[in-house]
């Protein structure tokens, strides 16, 4: 199954944060301005890595920032952040961070199958290197498998 469409906006490449909580509220802007998720929804994805430690962490470099399905979620969807200086989650193994994809999905059982259509681009361990070095939106569509929204 290929991914939802991925808008320039969700994109953001060379971005800069000072720590985990920061590099997780840049995918929720580009969500937000993606127009799949409200503000608050960066809020919960901090949260729930507060709450339950750096599980987003799922790969060497790479972070999938996610909360529940709510009432913040406007529609299924990703963005993708790319730190040109990479940040530390606390994961015992897969830290330093340097992309963070930020998901939001309105079902549990949307969720569910997104989570393993993501899973299947980075059975390639060359995936988040290549993204890590994306010129621009097209080669990190193009990467993820995602089309344009």
């Amino acid at each position: 199954m290929t991914l939802p469409g991925l808008a320039d906006d969700g994109i953001l490449l060379g971005a800069r944060a000072r720590d985990w909580r920061e590099a997780v509220r840049l995918a929720g802007a580009g969500l937000e301005r993606s127009g799949l998720a409200r503000r608050q929804y960066a809020d919960e994805m901090v949260r729930m890595i507060e709450e339950h430690g750096p599980y987003v962490v799922i790969s060497p470099g790479l972070a999938l920032a996610h909360a529940r399905p709510g009432p913040s979620v406007l529609g299924d969807g990703l963005s993708v952040v790319v730190l040109d200086e990479p940040v530390a989650f606390g994961h015992p193994y897969n830290d330093p961070v340097r992309v963070v994809l930020g998901l939001a999905v309105a079902t549990p059982e949307r969720h569910l199958q997104l989570v393993a259509d993501i899973a299947n681009v980075f059975n390639d361990s060359t995936a988040t290197q290549h993204l890590a070095e994306a010129a621009d939106a097209d080669a990190v569509r193009a990467i993820l498998g995602a089309p344009a929204a």
